[in-house]
């Protein structure tokens, strides 16, 4: 191909690039825009043309505009101090009003005598680059957990049943809460449900709710828009925002206040929300999972948790045990455990001694499986090599008075088939006897109607079969 003909055909060529690109004036117009930055934005050519830059609101550009506002150039890719080429990651509103992580490589074009005519920017979308830096980060984990269901250990019948659960919830769209006492695995559930469902190839994006303060948590969850707060400099994405077409998941979510549980209800209810600063509604396609290690019922009870919230999260409950109600699980765990720090340590350190074991077996674990799995990093520091005996462990564990001491205040009802057809006859009995009034039914049973509700629910109850007109 001639130069002459590449002159005919540069308009075809720069067409073909799967990466974004516009040319904008030395003023800061949009003077042209190829068929993939339409694609990745949504804005066609009238949109664009003869329009200024800013309207991409790209934050690494505001921050640019910012700094050059008492100097003579509007921009500082524009300056003559600056070398004229500036790589950044940013992020870029779209038309529909959602922002896109982007790679943007912006150059300057310059005459013969070095005045600037204009800049060409290239725009990479790097949200999938993102996505897969989670899901690389989540196969590594699961190479250092080469055992088990998605890196969750056990083999007793009541984490067989968690796992069957698992497996059924990954096709459905409905919300998912994990119910367990600290310490039980509440994360590694939720990992497994995203990377197993119908959703693993799209976001999966965690988050601690107890973790902030209440104006810092809405700015996370839902992002906000340059200058809605003292700090705000620039965009933030949230991470409703972030999960769109994926997977939430808000461990701790009785810990968030009852103003932003609102914001989730709407959330649950509509696939909305609004930026903190902002009042144009988004939608987010998004799968919330929660987590909580508190009863919900009882915050309900206290009006500290909205009972429409806890209807909505509550649709498929799992209910994760306390190690002491696993037991069987132990020997397997602590073989997992050995193994890893083995591989990790260097150091020859085979397994447990009879009297250890009978001491794991007995303790009541107050902190479930991470207690262990700290019991036995510790052991490895003090242990040299072959067995690890009881003076190799901490001595919160060894005192005989820790082995009665409380446990957690939240207890994860038994899932033993006997406990579960108990309850189930005493719920049937009590609304046969009000004839399906709960409120009566929860008065009957010394339980809140919430209770109630959510038993009829659990136990697949239908009130038109149990109820005599």
């Amino acid at each position: 191909m001639l130069s002459k003909d590449l002159n005919n055909y540069w308009n075809r060529i720069i067409n073909t690039m799967h990466e974004g690109l516009i040319v904008i004036a030395s003023d800061g117009t949009i003077v042209m825009a190829n068929q993939s930055f339409e694609l990745l934005t949504g804005y066609t050519p009238t949109d664009l043309i003869g329009k200024p830059c800013t309207m991409l609101e790209c934050d690494a550009c505001e921050l640019a505009i910012k700094s050059q506002e008492r100097q003579n150039w509007w921009c500082a890719l524009f300056d003559p101090n600056h070398p004229g080429i500036k790589q950044c990651r940013c992020n870029l509103k779209k038309k529909d009003g959602t922002y896109m992580s982007a790679l943007k490589n912006a150059t300057v074009l310059r005459d013969e005598q070095g005045n600037p005519l204009g800049a060409v920017e290239t725009i990479t979308d790097v949200s999938e680059l993102n996505r897969l830096d989670q899901e690389v980060a989540y196969l590594s984990r699961q190479l250092d957990s080469e055992d088990g269901f998605y890196g969750i250990i056990g083999t007793s019948p009541v984490m067989q049943q968690v796992f069957d659960i698992i497996l059924k919830v990954g096709t459905s769209d409905a919300p998912v809460i994990i119910y367990g006492e600290s310490g039980t695995g509440k994360e590694l559930v939720a990992n497994a449900i995203h990377w197993s469902g119908n959703r693993k190839d799209n976001a999966y994006v965690p988050f601690n709710c107890a973790a902030l303060n209440e104006s810092l948590l809405e700015s996370e969850l839902f992002g906000h828009v340059k200058g809605s707060f003292t700090g705000a400099y620039q965009h933030r994405i949230g991470r409703f925002e972030a999960a769109n077409g994926g997977d939430i998941f808000l461990d701790e979510i009785g810990d968030i206040p009852l103003s932003i549980q609102v914001k989730l209800l709407r959330i649950l209810d509509s696939k909305e929300f609004e930026r903190v600063g902002e009042h144009k509604p988004i939608k987010a396609d998004v799968r919330i999972i929660t987590a909580t290690n508190k009863n919900l019922e009882q915050l309900v009870a206290q009006n500290k948790f909205r009972d429409d919230l806890f209807f909505r999260i509550n649709i498929i409950p799992i209910f994760l045990p306390p190690l002491r109600e696993r037991l069987e699980d132990i020997p397997v765990l602590v073989n997992t455990f050995i193994q890893r720090l083995m591989s990790k340590t260097g150091k020859n350190i085979t397994g447990l001694s009879k009297e250890t074991m009978d001491l794991f077996m007995t303790y009541k674990w107050p902190g479930n499986i991470r207690e262990l799995k700290g019991a036995l990093e510790y052991a490895f520091v003090i242990a040299e090599k072959g067995l690890i005996h009881i003076k190799h462990l901490p001595q919160k564990i060894t005192l005989k008075s820790r082995i009665n001491e409380p446990v957690n205040s939240f207890v994860v009802p038994p899932l033993s088939n006997d406990t579960l057809f108990q309850k189930k006859d005493e719920l049937i009995s009590a609304l046969q006897q009000c004839n399906g009034n709960q409120s009566k039914a929860a008065r009957i049973l010394g339980v809140n109607r919430v209770t109630v509700w959510n038993r009829i629910k659990k136990y697949n109850i239908n009130l038109k079969k149990i109820i005599v007109p």
